[in-house]
């Protein structure tokens, strides 16, 4: 696939306008200026960041959680095998290009500028910052959650939706882990109490039953030491095939 889009790429700089390249020149040793094909293929599918890593943002709270569950995830030794632990941290990105099969659902991806909701702001601590470790064996996923100043609802706290937001992310997180891809069929939300911004909360999530293609979970927002309850929801995912999902 890769040497497919070198030739494509070799061809004409316009197939991918948002780099913003000018239309091709003629091939001489003066055009320097363009990067050459391989060039651009490396820079379309060099390793994306991973934001589930810590940032100069992260507070005490939040680091201190980090490197307890992280702490309990499975781990490497040089010349050993991996040591089964309880948790699984799960890497998180700004985009995925884990449904693109190739051809026209590939380059629209490829040419799109979509950005995972969660992870569109550059400033580091600005919004959502989270990290997600999974327990599959007690089907069980928490989230460590640092609320930025971008997520302001009530004054000096939390929105709602962002609230919300933050749920769907953890509990269809949890479901995808379990069968995916899946997507939202319900979600309910009881708000018992705000979140102050720069506060770092935990978001834990349980699968309570599957039926069929469905997927029930439970999540809870609280206070890191447990001590105070912010929100309860309950949700229900479907899960869904790949071509459904590239069908749309």
């Amino acid at each position: 696939m890769a040497r497919n889009l070198a030739r494509i790429l070799g061809g004409c700089g316009s197939l991918v306008p948002f780099m913003k390249t000018p239309a091709c020149p003629p091939r001489s040793s003066s055009s320097s200026s363009i990067p050459p094909a391989r060039t651009l293929v490396q820079m379309l599918f060099s390793k994306s960041r991973d934001f589930s890593l810590p940032n100069s943002s992260w507070g005490e709270e939040m680091m201190r959680l980090y490197e307890f569950y992280n702490g309990k995830s499975d781990i490497e030794t040089e010349g050993e095998e991996n040591q089964r632990r309880e948790w699984k941290r799960l890497p998180s990105y700004n985009r995925s290009l884990k449904y693109a099969t190739g051809g026209v659902y590939l380059s629209k991806i490829i040419q799109s500028k979509a950005r995972l909701f969660t992870r569109n702001i550059r400033e580091p601590g600005a919004a959502f910052e989270y990290v997600l470790f999974i327990n599959k064996e007690k089907e069980r996923c928490v989230c460590i959650f640092q609320a930025g100043h971008l997520l302001e609802g009530p004054p000096g706290h939390v929105h709602g939706g962002a609230i919300a937001t933050m749920i769907d992310t953890v509990t269809g997180t949890h479901a995808s882990a379990i069968s995916a891809p899946v997507m939202t069929a319900n979600l309910n939300i009881d708000y018992r109490s705000p979140i102050p911004l720069g506060s770092t909360v935990l978001i834990e999530s349980t699968l309570e039953k599957t039926e069929g293609r469905k997927l029930y979970i439970s999540c809870k927002v609280t206070s890191t030491d447990g001590s105070k309850r912010h929100t309860d929801a309950t949700a229900l995912f479907v899960s869904i095939s790949v071509a459904h999902l590239l069908k749309g």
